[in-house]
């Protein structure tokens, strides 16, 4: 019975290009919203951080890229592997600069300090790995 169960039910949920879909448009666009916040009110808090810990400032241009450029990437279906890998490496350098230390932490109600960071690196990671799938706006394998 329970066979007759998870067969019907994975018939009903085998679709795995709209899981695709649904993940790049959730993680783009939550994402999105860190990159109004830096298109608002700037990146200069991050590039005094970048200078702090002896690299140059004008990297902190970057999380425009990481944080508006590449979700809209990704969302669209362009070089979706690529961009993945952008944001992937953006929320490293995020964590780096600005939870440096919080490795082991634990949040009030018992989650881990860096949850949202690991959400959105491993997020990167995953859609790096799988790639556009069928439903994106992109059609060109190549640019996938």
């Amino acid at each position: 019975m329970f066979t007759a169960i998870n067969n019907a039910f994975a018939r009903f949920t085998d679709h795995p290009d709209f899981g695709k879909l649904l993940l790049r448009l959730t993680f783009g666009i939550l994402l999105l919203f860190h990159g109004e916040a830096k298109i608002q009110h700037g990146v200069g808090w991050i590039a005094k951080l970048l200078t702090a810990h002896g690299l140059p400032g004008f990297i902190a241009y970057g999380a425009y890229i990481g944080e508006v450029v590449a979700p809209v990437m990704i969302i669209i279906g362009l070089l979706t592997r690529p961009a993945a890998f952008i944001i992937a490496v953006n929320l490293l350098v995020v964590t780096w600069l600005v939870k440096t230390g919080a490795f082991w932490a634990r949040t009030d109600v018992g989650a881990w300090a860096l949850e949202g960071e690991a959400l959105y690196f491993f997020g990167g990671v995953v859609i790096m790995l799988l790639g556009a799938g069928k439903y994106c706006l992109v059609r060109n394998p190549r640019l996938q």
